[in-house]
């Protein structure tokens, strides 16, 4: 057998073709392996972030509870310093907010301890 150039030409154009889709291929699988990696952390991205709310959640549920106590006790003082108003003899808007101020503690009694 007689290797000539168009032989040559041939088996180059064969192998190329080969390296051609191996390499075809190969990029497909990476690129695949990549997308599943790249879900995998985002999945792992996404439960972190449920994990910060649900502490930030919480840690708001805290302050917003002690923000309703604070407000319990000054509503608590200015109902205090209304009625002592209301004793000296101050009449008028000063009685009409001590029946609104209890009026609101009696409707918010079932949220706050006092």
């Amino acid at each position: 057998m007689y290797i000539d150039a168009d032989t040559i030409i041939k088996a180059a154009a064969v192998l190329g073709a080969l390296a051609t889709i191996i390499g075809g291929v190969i990029a497909v699988y990476k690129f695949y392996n990549k997308c599943n990696k790249m879900g995998d952390d985002l999945k792992q991205h996404e439960a972190d972030q449920e994990n910060e709310i649900k502490v930030m959640k919480e840690e708001q549920g805290a302050v917003t509870k002690a923000i309703q106590a604070e407000q319990c006790l000054i509503t608590y003082g200015l109902l205090a310093c209304l009625k002592g108003l209301s004793e000296q003899g101050c009449n008028g808007p000063v009685t009409e907010a001590i029946k609104k101020i209890e009026k609101h503690i009696n409707l918010q009694a079932h949220d706050q301890e006092g």
